[in-house]
């Protein structure tokens, strides 16, 4: 199957296309039902608020149950792969857990972020992915753009400065500080309009999540960490 006729079935299934790489034993890939390594990795997943409906418009996103969009992911990205004769691949299944990000720098022109959080030149911090489909077969696919990271040239780095509790510093993320602050009302913005630091970046900002998108990530975010 053809790179475009894959991205044509990808977009029908309200995903985007996020990259695809030819993978080597260093990116530990899996080793197919077939018992071969995959030739080709496409990943799959969300772009800005662009994608966001059509998970929200699903039976898992209003059934009650845990872990509704990674239900969702699991059943629409396994039926995607289906229809492309591909093996679907979750960042959430482990441990172990498959090296999404380190995929993800494969695939496409994303680098760290002072957040730890893979930034993109055109999205920013407004992505994610949901899963890969894994081919047996090396798909002819587009050299990756070469774009360097925007963090390079960013004056300033006001993302750094604007957590209410400086989260984030040269040691690292501060998660029990991060969580204490969004657990109180003080943190009623961040779990409401998302987190200020991933807002404070200058790039990708017309694709910020909407309160809906942003406050659902959010209260999965407290959840796991509390």
């Amino acid at each position: 199957m053809e790179l475009d006729s894959i991205r044509s079935f990808i977009a029908a299934a309200g995903l985007a296309f996020r990259g695809a790489f030819h993978p080597d034993l260093e990116d530990a890939p899996p080793i197919l039902p077939n018992g071969v390594s995959p030739g080709t990795l496409v990943l799959v997943g969300f772009t800005g608020n662009g994608q966001w409906s059509a998970f929200a418009a699903s039976p898992e996103a209003s059934d009650g149950r845990p872990d509704p969009l990674d239900r969702w992911s699991r059943r629409t990205v396994s039926d995607l792969a289906r229809r492309v004769c591909a093996t679907p691949l979750f960042p959430f299944c482990g441990p172990p857990f498959l090296p999404f990000q380190l995929w993800a720098l494969k695939a496409e022109p994303v680098h760290p972020s002072p957040l730890g959080i893979l930034i993109h030149p055109d999205w920013g911090l407004w992505h994610s992915y949901r899963g890969a489909l894994a081919f047996r077969e090396r798909l002819t696919i587009p050299q990756k753009d070469p774009h360097p990271s925007p963090c390079d040239t960013c004056s300033g780095k006001p993302c750094l400065a604007a957590c209410p509790v400086g989260a984030f510093g040269s040691a690292g993320y501060d998660v029990p500080a991060c969580i204490g602050h969004i657990s109180g009302h003080h943190g009623a913005d961040c779990m409401t309009s998302g987190c200020m630091a991933r807002r404070a970046c200058p790039v990708g900002g017309i694709h910020r999540y909407g309160n809906h998108q942003a406050g659902f990530y959010m209260q999965a975010f407290l959840r796991a960490n509390r």
